[in-house]
């Protein structure tokens, strides 16, 4: 079953990318900016992700 809304994060290389692209390809769609933080050794990022009001979740 798919949620309506995730919060997506993790540190900003190619897996937090390809999590969002699989986020996208699934159906869901981008909600708001996405944020950044520094955590001392990284930039971590989140992007919140919506599932489409009336589109059927699995």
């Amino acid at each position: 079953m798919k949620l309506g809304y995730r919060f997506i994060t993790g540190k900003d290389d190619d897996t937090f990318c390809k999590r969002i692209s699989q986020a996208l390809e699934d159906g869901y769609q981008l909600y708001g900016s996405p944020s950044l933080t520094f955590n001392g050794e990284d930039v971590i990022c989140g992007q919140a992700v919506i599932w489409p009001e009336g589109k059927e979740k699995d």
